[in-house]
């Protein structure tokens, strides 16, 4: 693919009005013919000396979180019994088939989401602290700060063997800015994953958009056609680019100089993904149909996120995924099932049977949809025989135990799958008031994560998981 040049007098005249943003601006003119893909997420770098994340057999370890919002209706939420010797409660009877692939786990706290001297605002610090055990700082300005996630640890470290280190989902607004709740800013609430403590990493809403980034556009047979010719336009456009950088660079002052040198870094870094996809080989072909966009009904979006879960673990596409199915404090209604007030004003039923009732028909309608992705992830072979269930650590919870008194202590959590046969599921165990975070330390121990010894407020791995 040609390019039209850039004349030297043309460079000139624009070097002496350059200005970061401005450079910035007429470069993106050159950089938007086609989609970086890289762009979509950002771009990690794999740790030296990580571990593979498989499992004893040598088939891939997945590890995924998912989240549901406003607490749990407590009575419908925990089994009777203990141990093996347990009975699902009303909420989770959609799990009955799958009793045998679920620890569901007792005693887990985040205290880091406790109001402290911050006051208001349990459900930004839910979200925040989920997958972080920090505490979040208070602010809804730019200065947003709380620690890197379970998920982009083990990203960092595991990362390279997949295509895409980590994939980030959500069925909710994305956004990055703006107070939320109680001088908390929205990136706390709409966002699970944290690539560092300020630096937050955006979901994807759309599943068309999550699909053709996996899989490629186009129909199936077309999609590594099409997948080639724009690894090799962007590989032709940034050598455009590079290339009159070069020559725009002696024209420039230091200062310029300087800023133009951290605007090739971000290019570079794109033309590292770039030969890390190319790495991989060609794209798999799930032969599916590329989803139309978000679906109008909660719950059909719900299911393709986690249809497309399911098909980024079974491809091998990624090991690590959350999926925010919506930000803590969400008010959305559920007329589908004859809940036409907002799920964040019944959480606060104050004890109301009416309102009780609506939280439980919430909670059962969040739990059929996961224990349909279970189902799909259990029906799903694995390279060695067994099912991508058995080989996955899927984490279902929520950062705020009972929605209508905001407490973070004994959270609603269930821990799916087997490990690739390092866990023992088919249990209620109760742990007794320890940080959630102990609960990541044995997920990434699992997962080939090493020189970890802490994640927010850990004091060490479960005893039983």
């Amino acid at each position: 693919m040609s390019h039209p040049r850039l004349s030297p007098s043309r460079v000139a005249s624009a070097s002496s009005a350059l200005s970061r943003r401005q450079f910035l601006r007429g470069v993106g003119v050159c950089l938007s013919l086609p989609v970086f893909e890289s762009a979509l997420s950002p771009v990690l770098k794999a740790a030296p000396g990580a571990g593979p994340a498989t499992t004893a057999s040598g088939a891939p370890l997945r590890m995924a979180f998912v989240y549901f919002p406003n607490g749990a209706h407590q009575a419908n939420w925990w089994p009777t019994g203990e141990g093996s010797a347990f009975e699902l409660g009303a909420t989770m009877q959609p799990l009955a088939p799958l009793k045998s692939s679920v620890q569901i786990m007792g005693g887990l706290d985040h205290r880091n989401a406790t109001a402290g001297n911050d006051g208001a605002g349990d459900h930004a610090r839910a979200n925040a602290t989920f997958l972080t055990g920090a505490r979040a700082r208070k602010t809804a300005s730019a200065d947003i700060r709380v620690g890197v996630s379970v998920d982009q640890i083990a990203a960092q470290q595991i990362g390279h063997v997949t295509r895409f280190p980590s994939l980030e989902l959500s069925c909710d607004a994305v956004r990055k800015s703006g107070g939320c709740d109680s001088g908390y800013s929205c990136a706390y609430q709409y966002n699970l994953s944290w690539a560092s403590a300020a630096v937050p990493v955006a979901p994807e809403s759309n599943p068309r958009l999550v699909f053709e980034r996996l899989f490629g556009a186009g129909a199936p047979a077309e999609r590594q056609t099409n997948f080639t010719r724009r690894q090799q336009t962007q590989r032709s456009l940034l050598d455009f680019v590079l290339d009159d950088a070069r020559s725009l660079q002696r024209e420039l002052g230091s200062t310029d100089r300087a800023k133009l040198d951290e605007y090739l870094t971000s290019v570079r870094e794109i033309e590292r993904r770039i030969e890390r996809t190319e790495k991989f080989g060609g794209l798999p072909d799930p032969r599916a149909e590329t989803p139309a966009g978000i679906p109008s009904d909660y719950g059909e979006h719900m299911n393709l996120m986690y249809d497309l879960l399911a098909l980024a673990f079974s491809t091998d596409s990624t090991r690590v995924a959350t999926l925010l199915l919506a930000g803590d404090g969400s008010n959305k209604p559920f007329p589908q099932i004859g809940v036409a007030e907002g799920h964040h004003y019944c959480s606060h039923h104050k004890g109301q049977e009416d309102l009780l009732g609506k939280i439980a028909l919430i909670d059962r309608y969040y739990m059929e949809r996961f224990a349909r992705f279970l189902t799909k992830l259990d029906q799903m072979k694995d390279s060695d025989g067994r099912s991508v269930l058995h080989n996955s650590m899927i984490v279902y919870g929520c950062g705020n135990c009972d929605g209508n008194r905001h407490n973070h202590d004994n959270l609603p959590v269930i821990l799916a799958g087997g490990g690739g046969g390092t866990l023992s599921p088919g249990r209620y165990v109760r742990h007794g008031g320890v940080p959630m975070s102990n609960l990541f330390l044995s997920m990434t121990d699992r997962l080939g994560v090493t020189g970890l010894e802490r994640i927010g407020d850990s004091s060490g791995k479960l005893a039983k998981v």
